[in-house]
């Protein structure tokens, strides 16, 4: 699959939620080749800021040529993209990463896919293209949500947990899939390091293969610097040692194969 470097059109910028934006590109050279769980990097207009925003793919649209992407404003690069209008132009490099094995959840299978925060979005384009039965776990803060209405035309159940019990569940989502008493075949997961090792021992406890998406800052984002690396269970060929690149290696693994 071949990097590409172009420049895209904005067509859309919408907030869903608080601090939550929804950005759809125009770029058929990466939304033809593009996969679920794969990430494309942005740049900055703005020349001090250097390094290129890696943004995970939400939705592919290969007909029309289009990518959406929603991201959280977490610093000055993604305040810029926010602000952004559509008919702007924006340089991109991608499509990046390994993305989801889809093959993991053929007909006949249930697949869990579980997000939580920023690691929801990822999981849309997933929960169109896998063949099995989908439920959609998600995990919020409050009832600000996004994307809710999107997972429940797509998947076959969608479960909400929230930090408050404003909406669904009270806790996270490993309280969700408890009372909700989920059962799958195969578990496919984004999310922060805490809710990812939660995910990773409940399966290993109920002998489901979990592959997870690592979120890490990145640099170069094509596995050249070494600066978002994890700790691995085998040798990296790479490096010679015992960690795996994420944005070249990843940033979908096994969960067995990696330490969280």
């Amino acid at each position: 699959m071949a990097k590409i470097q172009c420049m895209a059109k904005i067509t859309a910028v919408t907030e869903l939620a608080e601090g939550i934006f929804s950005m759809w590109l125009l770029v058929p050279e990466i939304a033809g080749q593009a996969v679920p769980g794969q990430f494309i990097s942005l740049y900055c207009q703005n020349e001090d800021r250097l390094l290129p925003r890696p943004i995970s793919l939400c939705e592919i649209d290969r007909e029309t040529g289009t990518l959406r992407l929603v991201f959280r404003v977490a610093g000055a690069g993604t305040k810029e993209f926010s602000k952004m209008m559509p008919g702007q132009q924006i340089k991109v490099l991608g499509p990046l990463g390994n993305g989801f094995p889809l093959e993991e959840c053929s007909h006949g299978k249930k697949a869990i896919l579980i997000g939580g925060g920023i690691g929801i979005p990822p999981l849309l384009q997933l929960s169109k293209e896998l063949s099995g039965e989908v439920t959609v776990v998600a995990g919020y803060r409050n009832a600000d949500t996004f994307l809710l209405k999107e997972f429940e035309a797509a998947a076959h159940l969608v479960v909400v947990a929230t930090e408050d019990g404003s909406i669904g569940t009270k806790g996270n989502v490993i309280d969700a899939i408890r009372e909700e008493h989920l059962q799958g075949d195969v578990v496919y997961s984004c999310g922060p390091g805490p809710m990812l090792r939660g995910v990773k021992s409940w399966g290993l406890a109920e002998e489901i293969p979990v592959w997870v998406s690592m979120e890490e800052r990145m640099a170069c984002g094509i596995g050249a610097c070494l600066a978002c690396v994890c700790q691995s269970t085998d040798v990296d060929k790479h490096s010679m040692v015992q960690n795996k690149r994420i944005c070249k290696d990843g940033p979908v693994f096994l969960s067995t194969d990696i330490e969280l």
